[in-house]
């Protein structure tokens, strides 16, 4: 008996590589040609922006990485290295991001500082947005509330980084455990009274009530729709797989292992016309829309309205940016395959637009003037907050980009 079974095992030995030469793999790598733009080789990044002179902008999110200490919002100046933006010091609040004075500790309420920036994003007119959390985590991993004063939007002019805009969010819209997330924007004149256009952001707090959240540019007003719809909630028991590994989350002591897709609305896309709004949670696989003119109504029943206009528009796998670009296509992370999609709203049907190994959790996606797609990849998931529990990312992070097909570009809605 133990003759024949050393027989046979070195008769398995000797066939497996003819063996092996006839069975079918998977490739790895199709689509649209990937070129590296930018190395993260110092802290630890989440969005992209780029201008139309082809300046580069990353945010820092203090509440994902409490590491990021020196900024949180850096303009790329070359291919491995930032600098702090607009300028340093408004990147560095006195004390601290965090106000320990309180009971828990809360976010500082400092609206001339950034405290915990989690969204960059260059608008139809070329300007910088940035978008604060007003959220940081301590070095155990608590991501404190907010406070008012904390979370705000401030829109940057480019032709001399001067900050032109601030607006603060108050605490009906942004509640102290909000994370707004992502914005896009629409600066068509007719879109509102004010004549300044609209902005449309995504609130995928873990802890609290998530929607979208809704900013008249002109006067400052910002309010919600879709308070915690099922659309805009994550999955209950959904479960991610990236790189061959389960993702399950592991809070700071005291808290329970949970679910990682608990994540709530959080990738954002306008159409190329600006009529419809496109979102997705990262804890579920379906793509959300809804017509724009249903957010902007302020009326008694608009709710109402609202949640009945929601549209499945089907899977497109898990993500957590979206972008579209000028022909209408929304591109869309899909961490279990290694990919990036695209979902066409012309036909209902989705593509893979890239594949490769190095692609999985892509964070942030951004459709420049130059007719690429630009998108980080930074591997948030082997962050400590997740299981194991210990912090296995490598370094450097990556910034990619890929060529739009069909001569897409950035969406000019103004």
């Amino acid at each position: 008996m133990g003759l024949s079974l050393i027989r046979l095992t070195t008769l398995l030995t000797l066939l497996s590589p003819a063996i092996s030469q006839n069975l079918a793999s998977d490739p790895g790598r199709s689509g649209a040609a990937l070129e590296i733009v930018h190395l993260y080789n110092d802290l630890y990044p989440q969005t992209i922006a780029v201008s139309a002179t082809g300046r580069k902008f990353s945010n820092y999110a203090r509440s994902l990485d409490p590491t990021n200490i020196a900024y949180t919002v850096a303009e790329l100046v070359t291919n491995t290295t930032e600098r702090a933006y607009p300028f340093a010091e408004i990147n560095s609040p006195p004390g601290g991001a965090i106000n320990y004075t309180t009971n828990p500790p809360t976010g500082v309420n400092y609206p001339n500082y950034l405290i915990g920036v989690q969204s960059v994003v260059i608008d139809p007119a070329d300007r910088l947005w940035i978008l604060d959390t007003g959220r940081a985590a301590t070095p155990e991993g608590v991501n404190v509330p907010s406070s008012p004063g904390g979370p705000k939007l401030i829109g940057i002019d480019l032709t001399n980084d001067s900050i032109f805009r601030t607006i603060l969010f108050p605490p009906t819209v942004a509640y102290s455990d909000s994370y707004l997330n992502d914005i896009r924007f629409d600066l068509r004149p007719a879109v509102t009274a004010s004549g300044r256009g609209i902005a449309y952001i995504t609130d995928s707090s873990q802890e609290g009530r998530n929607g979208i959240v809704i900013v008249d540019l002109g006067t400052g007003e910002s309010w919600r729709h879709l308070d915690n719809t099922p659309e805009v909630r994550a999955e209950r028991g959904f479960l991610p797989f990236i790189w061959g590994e389960v993702v399950y989350t592991l809070p700071p002591p005291g808290q329970i292992i949970n679910y990682a897709g608990n994540f709530g609305a959080d990738g954002i896309a306008l159409s190329a016309d600006g009529e419809t709004l496109f979102w997705s949670a990262v804890g579920s696989r379906t793509l959300y829309s809804i017509p724009t003119e249903r957010l902007r109504d302020r009326s008694p029943t608009s709710e109402i309205l609202a949640e009945a206009s929601v549209v499945s528009r089907g899977q497109k796998g898990i993500s957590d940016g979206l972008e579209t670009d000028s022909n209408g296509l929304i591109y869309a992370g899909n961490f279990e395959d290694n990919a990036i999609n695209v979902y066409n709203p012309a036909n209902g049907t989705v593509q893979v637009f890239a594949r490769d190994p190095t692609l999985a959790w892509t964070d942030s996606l951004a459709v420049a003037a130059d007719g690429y797609v630009y998108f980080t990849e930074n591997q948030l998931w082997r962050t400590a907050a997740y299981y194991p529990g210990t912090d296995r990312r490598v370094k450097p992070y990556v910034l990619y980009r890929a060529k739009c097909p069909g001569n897409g570009t950035k969406v000019n809605l103004q």
